[in-house]
Protein backbone atom coordinates (compact mmCIF):
# COMPACT_ATOMS: atom_id res chain seq x y z
CA UNK A 1 0.00 0.00 0.00
CA UNK A 2 1.31 3.23 -0.79
CA UNK A 3 2.38 5.82 1.69
CA UNK A 4 -0.78 7.19 3.84
CA UNK A 5 -1.32 9.91 6.29
CA UNK A 6 -2.98 9.09 9.53
CA UNK A 7 -4.51 11.61 12.00
CA UNK A 8 -4.01 9.78 15.17
CA UNK A 9 -6.62 11.61 18.15
CA UNK A 10 -5.36 10.54 21.70
CA UNK A 11 -1.62 10.00 20.86
CA UNK A 12 -0.41 9.66 24.26
CA UNK A 13 -2.71 7.20 24.86
CA UNK A 14 -1.31 3.48 26.06
CA UNK A 15 -3.05 2.03 22.71
CA UNK A 16 -1.96 4.58 20.73
CA UNK A 17 2.22 5.17 21.80
CA UNK A 18 2.24 1.29 20.79
CA UNK A 19 0.20 1.91 17.31
CA UNK A 20 2.24 5.07 16.15
CA UNK A 21 5.61 2.98 15.47
CA UNK A 22 3.69 0.88 13.72
CA UNK A 23 1.72 2.90 11.64
CA UNK A 24 5.47 4.70 11.16
CA UNK A 25 6.77 1.23 10.28
CA UNK A 26 4.49 1.21 7.16
CA UNK A 27 6.35 4.22 5.88
CA UNK A 28 2.82 6.04 6.99
CA UNK A 29 2.93 9.85 8.37
CA UNK A 30 1.64 10.24 11.42
CA UNK A 31 -0.19 13.11 12.80
CA UNK A 32 -0.32 12.92 16.97
CA UNK A 33 -3.27 14.98 18.44
CA UNK A 34 -1.95 15.32 22.09
CA UNK A 35 -3.69 18.01 24.74
CA UNK A 36 0.31 18.66 26.41
CA UNK A 37 3.05 19.88 25.37
CA UNK A 38 4.86 17.88 27.53
CA UNK A 39 3.82 14.24 26.04
CA UNK A 40 5.65 15.47 22.68
CA UNK A 41 8.64 13.44 23.69
CA UNK A 42 6.79 10.59 25.01
CA UNK A 43 5.24 10.42 21.25
CA UNK A 44 8.82 10.95 19.08
CA UNK A 45 10.73 8.27 21.85
CA UNK A 46 8.59 5.94 20.25
CA UNK A 47 9.73 6.35 16.77
CA UNK A 48 13.26 7.19 17.29
CA UNK A 49 15.15 7.59 13.77
CA UNK A 50 11.89 8.09 12.11
CA UNK A 51 10.88 11.27 13.76
CA UNK A 52 10.41 12.84 10.64
CA UNK A 53 7.61 10.34 9.85
CA UNK A 54 5.28 12.42 13.16
CA UNK A 55 4.20 15.72 13.48
CA UNK A 56 2.69 16.15 17.36
CA UNK A 57 -0.36 18.35 17.23
CA UNK A 58 -0.81 20.00 20.64
CA UNK A 59 -4.77 20.79 21.00
CA UNK A 60 -8.04 19.75 23.59
CA UNK A 61 -10.32 17.57 22.13
CA UNK A 62 -12.35 18.33 24.76
CA UNK A 63 -12.22 22.05 23.26
CA UNK A 64 -13.64 20.77 19.76
CA UNK A 65 -17.23 22.15 19.75
CA UNK A 66 -18.26 21.74 16.53
CA UNK A 67 -17.43 19.85 13.18
CA UNK A 68 -15.87 23.24 12.20
CA UNK A 69 -13.14 22.80 14.59
CA UNK A 70 -12.63 19.17 14.30
CA UNK A 71 -12.49 20.30 10.16
CA UNK A 72 -9.92 22.68 11.07
CA UNK A 73 -7.11 19.78 12.75
CA UNK A 74 -8.17 17.75 9.57
CA UNK A 75 -7.42 20.88 7.17
CA UNK A 76 -4.05 20.73 9.17
CA UNK A 77 -3.08 17.32 9.13
CA UNK A 78 -4.70 16.21 5.47
CA UNK A 79 -4.99 12.79 6.59
CA UNK A 80 -6.03 9.57 4.59
CA UNK A 81 -7.09 7.91 7.45
CA UNK A 82 -8.11 9.25 11.28
CA UNK A 83 -8.26 6.63 14.21
CA UNK A 84 -10.09 7.50 16.79
CA UNK A 85 -7.89 6.28 20.37
CA UNK A 86 -9.12 9.15 22.60
CA UNK A 87 -11.84 9.85 25.57
CA UNK A 88 -11.85 9.99 29.61
CA UNK A 89 -12.53 6.13 29.69
CA UNK A 90 -15.51 6.92 32.21
CA UNK A 91 -12.80 8.50 34.17
CA UNK A 92 -13.74 12.20 35.76
CA UNK A 93 -17.45 13.69 35.54
CA UNK A 94 -20.07 12.84 33.26
CA UNK A 95 -20.18 15.61 31.85
CA UNK A 96 -16.38 14.94 30.32
CA UNK A 97 -17.48 11.66 28.85
CA UNK A 98 -20.16 13.41 27.07
CA UNK A 99 -17.65 16.39 25.80
CA UNK A 100 -14.56 13.94 24.61
CA UNK A 101 -16.20 10.43 23.95
CA UNK A 102 -19.35 11.86 22.57
CA UNK A 103 -19.62 14.99 21.14
CA UNK A 104 -15.73 15.46 20.09
CA UNK A 105 -15.88 11.88 18.60
CA UNK A 106 -18.94 12.75 16.61
CA UNK A 107 -17.73 16.03 15.34
CA UNK A 108 -14.57 14.10 14.21
CA UNK A 109 -16.57 11.82 12.12
CA UNK A 110 -19.13 13.94 10.36
CA UNK A 111 -16.35 16.44 9.58
CA UNK A 112 -14.28 13.30 8.34
CA UNK A 113 -16.80 11.66 6.68
CA UNK A 114 -17.46 15.35 4.87
CA UNK A 115 -13.41 14.94 3.67
CA UNK A 116 -13.25 13.42 0.07
CA UNK A 117 -9.62 12.66 0.87
CA UNK A 118 -10.23 10.69 3.92
CA UNK A 119 -11.58 7.24 3.01
CA UNK A 120 -10.84 5.24 6.71
CA UNK A 121 -12.00 6.37 9.47
CA UNK A 122 -11.27 3.65 12.96
CA UNK A 123 -12.86 4.00 16.62
CA UNK A 124 -11.04 2.43 19.21
CA UNK A 125 -14.28 1.55 21.47
CA UNK A 126 -15.47 -1.69 24.16
CA UNK A 127 -16.93 -5.40 23.26
CA UNK A 128 -19.98 -4.46 25.81
CA UNK A 129 -21.02 -1.07 23.94
CA UNK A 130 -24.44 -1.97 21.93
CA UNK A 131 -27.99 -2.07 23.08
CA UNK A 132 -29.05 -5.79 22.58
CA UNK A 133 -27.74 -8.76 23.06
CA UNK A 134 -25.46 -9.97 20.50
CA UNK A 135 -26.76 -12.74 19.03
CA UNK A 136 -23.80 -15.15 19.99
CA UNK A 137 -23.50 -14.35 23.20
CA UNK A 138 -25.33 -16.07 26.35
CA UNK A 139 -28.11 -14.32 28.83
CA UNK A 140 -25.61 -14.60 31.29
CA UNK A 141 -23.32 -12.49 28.69
CA UNK A 142 -25.37 -10.23 28.57
CA UNK A 143 -26.52 -9.78 31.90
CA UNK A 144 -22.78 -9.45 33.19
CA UNK A 145 -22.57 -6.50 30.25
CA UNK A 146 -25.13 -4.75 31.53
CA UNK A 147 -24.55 -4.27 34.77
CA UNK A 148 -21.23 -3.35 34.17
CA UNK A 149 -22.23 -0.51 31.33
CA UNK A 150 -24.92 0.53 34.18
CA UNK A 151 -22.51 0.19 36.90
CA UNK A 152 -18.98 1.83 36.36
CA UNK A 153 -19.40 2.88 33.03
CA UNK A 154 -22.81 4.37 33.33
CA UNK A 155 -21.05 7.51 32.35
CA UNK A 156 -18.84 5.89 29.64
CA UNK A 157 -21.55 3.59 28.07
CA UNK A 158 -23.84 6.32 26.56
CA UNK A 159 -20.88 8.67 25.27
CA UNK A 160 -19.24 5.79 23.39
CA UNK A 161 -22.59 4.43 22.10
CA UNK A 162 -23.41 6.97 20.52
CA UNK A 163 -20.29 7.78 18.92
CA UNK A 164 -20.28 3.87 17.70
CA UNK A 165 -23.44 4.37 16.33
CA UNK A 166 -22.96 7.67 14.38
CA UNK A 167 -19.75 6.00 12.70
CA UNK A 168 -21.60 3.19 11.68
CA UNK A 169 -24.76 5.32 9.93
CA UNK A 170 -22.54 7.84 8.64
CA UNK A 171 -20.64 5.21 6.58
CA UNK A 172 -23.72 4.14 5.25
CA UNK A 173 -23.63 7.90 2.88
CA UNK A 174 -20.34 7.24 1.55
CA UNK A 175 -19.44 4.40 -0.36
CA UNK A 176 -15.61 4.72 -0.30
CA UNK A 177 -15.55 5.78 3.33
CA UNK A 178 -14.43 2.83 5.29
CA UNK A 179 -15.74 3.03 9.03
CA UNK A 180 -13.61 0.36 11.79
CA UNK A 181 -15.56 -0.26 15.17
CA UNK A 182 -12.48 -1.83 16.98
CA UNK A 183 -13.91 -3.22 20.01
CA UNK A 184 -11.23 -5.03 22.99
CA UNK A 185 -12.07 -6.25 26.00
CA UNK A 186 -10.52 -5.55 29.54
CA UNK A 187 -7.13 -4.13 28.20
CA UNK A 188 -3.67 -5.14 29.82
CA UNK A 189 -0.28 -3.85 30.09
CA UNK A 190 1.15 -7.49 29.21
CA UNK A 191 3.50 -7.78 26.55
CA UNK A 192 1.71 -8.53 23.00
CA UNK A 193 1.32 -12.22 21.50
CA UNK A 194 0.28 -11.53 18.35
CA UNK A 195 -2.30 -13.63 18.68
CA UNK A 196 -6.14 -12.89 19.23
CA UNK A 197 -9.73 -13.55 18.88
CA UNK A 198 -11.47 -11.31 16.23
CA UNK A 199 -15.01 -11.06 15.13
CA UNK A 200 -17.88 -12.67 17.45
CA UNK A 201 -16.07 -13.32 20.81
CA UNK A 202 -17.19 -13.82 24.50
CA UNK A 203 -18.84 -11.05 25.68
CA UNK A 204 -15.87 -10.83 28.65
CA UNK A 205 -12.47 -11.25 28.37
CA UNK A 206 -8.67 -9.35 28.22
CA UNK A 207 -6.33 -8.67 25.74
CA UNK A 208 -2.79 -6.77 25.32
CA UNK A 209 -2.89 -2.88 24.47
CA UNK A 210 -0.32 -4.13 22.08
CA UNK A 211 -2.21 -6.41 20.35
CA UNK A 212 -4.97 -4.14 20.58
CA UNK A 213 -2.82 -1.49 18.38
CA UNK A 214 -1.48 -4.27 16.06
CA UNK A 215 -4.89 -5.13 15.09
CA UNK A 216 -5.29 -1.68 14.25
CA UNK A 217 -2.67 -1.30 12.33
CA UNK A 218 -3.59 -4.04 10.58
CA UNK A 219 -7.23 -3.29 10.04
CA UNK A 220 -5.78 0.28 8.60
CA UNK A 221 -4.20 -1.82 6.10
CA UNK A 222 -6.71 -3.64 5.06
CA UNK A 223 -10.29 -3.37 3.68
CA UNK A 224 -11.83 -4.39 6.52
CA UNK A 225 -14.90 -2.66 8.04
CA UNK A 226 -17.63 -2.92 10.52
CA UNK A 227 -17.84 -3.56 14.08
CA UNK A 228 -14.98 -6.24 15.20
CA UNK A 229 -14.76 -7.52 18.77
CA UNK A 230 -11.47 -8.21 20.23
CA UNK A 231 -10.11 -10.28 23.02
CA UNK A 232 -6.79 -12.39 23.47
CA UNK A 233 -6.51 -16.08 21.04
CA UNK A 234 -4.77 -18.18 19.25
CA UNK A 235 -5.44 -16.66 15.90
CA UNK A 236 -2.30 -14.42 14.11
CA UNK A 237 -3.54 -11.05 13.82
CA UNK A 238 -2.95 -11.08 10.19
CA UNK A 239 -4.75 -13.85 9.51
CA UNK A 240 -7.59 -12.75 11.83
CA UNK A 241 -8.20 -9.81 10.14
CA UNK A 242 -7.79 -11.74 6.40
CA UNK A 243 -11.07 -14.26 7.94
CA UNK A 244 -13.04 -11.28 9.32
CA UNK A 245 -12.84 -10.02 5.97
CA UNK A 246 -13.19 -12.75 3.91
CA UNK A 247 -16.52 -13.88 6.14
CA UNK A 248 -17.69 -10.61 5.93
CA UNK A 249 -18.07 -10.44 10.10
CA UNK A 250 -19.80 -7.70 11.43
CA UNK A 251 -20.94 -7.14 15.46
CA UNK A 252 -23.34 -5.22 14.44
CA UNK A 253 -25.67 -8.47 14.33
CA UNK A 254 -27.91 -7.54 16.73
CA UNK A 255 -28.26 -3.97 16.76
CA UNK A 256 -30.71 -1.90 14.93
CA UNK A 257 -28.96 -0.57 11.77
CA UNK A 258 -31.81 1.53 10.54
CA UNK A 259 -32.55 3.16 13.75
CA UNK A 260 -28.92 4.56 13.61
CA UNK A 261 -29.67 6.04 10.47
CA UNK A 262 -32.53 7.57 11.06
CA UNK A 263 -30.89 9.00 14.48
CA UNK A 264 -27.97 10.34 12.86
CA UNK A 265 -28.64 11.23 9.38
CA UNK A 266 -32.28 12.37 8.95
CA UNK A 267 -32.78 15.74 9.84
CA UNK A 268 -35.92 14.40 12.19
CA UNK A 269 -33.25 12.15 13.77
CA UNK A 270 -32.59 13.37 17.43
CA UNK A 271 -28.88 12.92 17.14
CA UNK A 272 -28.42 14.76 13.73
CA UNK A 273 -27.90 18.27 15.25
CA UNK A 274 -27.73 17.26 18.67
CA UNK A 275 -24.27 16.64 18.70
Amino acid sequence: MASKRVLLLGGHGKVSLLLTPQLVARSWHVTSVIRDPSQKDDILSTVKADADKVDVLVSSLEDVKSKTDAQQIIEKSKPDYVVWSAGAGGKGAPSRAQAVDRDSCVHFIRAAAATPSVTKFLLVSYTGSRRNKAPWWTDEDWKGTQEVNNGVLKNYYPAKLASDECLTATATQRKDFQAIVLRPGFLTDEAATGKVSLGKTKARGKVTRGDVAATAAQLLDSEARGWLDLLEGEEAIADAVERVIKDKVDCVEGEDVESMIQQYTSPKGKGYDYY
